[in-house]
């Protein structure tokens, strides 16, 4: 992680704030406590201005990606076991075709509607 800050020229307070954010989820005011910013609406404010540097954003768009990746196992997980234990047959059928679609086996989207035959009109204006 020191290597990012380095690359990216983030500060110590910096990566805290988005490390706090990221794996907390609390409030920009509460993580920017935490990371040591000013007590109060400043902290926030600053925190709020940190946040939209473009460096800043990479670096959290980066924790995120790490993030969601190293939880997508336990999601994939429980999507498992729902499909082989959950109590109701829905829950059951629902886990089993979200499986088969990440598996590429998901069906046609579109649906081919043909329709044959004639169609006239006929005015009459008498």
């Amino acid at each position: 992680m020191k290597d990012i800050m380095k690359i990216r020229k983030l500060t110590k307070r910096q990566s805290a704030l988005v490390d706090t954010l990221v794996a907390t989820g609390c409030t920009v005011k509460k993580a920017a406590h935490e990371a040591g910013y000013a007590q109060g609406e400043s902290g926030r404010v600053s925190a709020s201005k940190t946040l939209r540097l473009t460096h800043v954003q990479e670096y959290m768009m980066q924790r995120i990606s790490e993030t969601m990746g190293l939880n997508a196992t336990v999601a994939a997980a429980r999507v498992l076991t729902l499909a082989q234990r959950a109590k109701s047959e829905y829950v059951q059928l629902e886990a089993s075709k979200d499986i088969l679609d990440r598996a590429g086996f998901k069906p046609i989207d579109r649906s081919q509607v043909q329709i044959a035959g004639d169609i006239r009109v006929s005015i009459d204006l008498s």
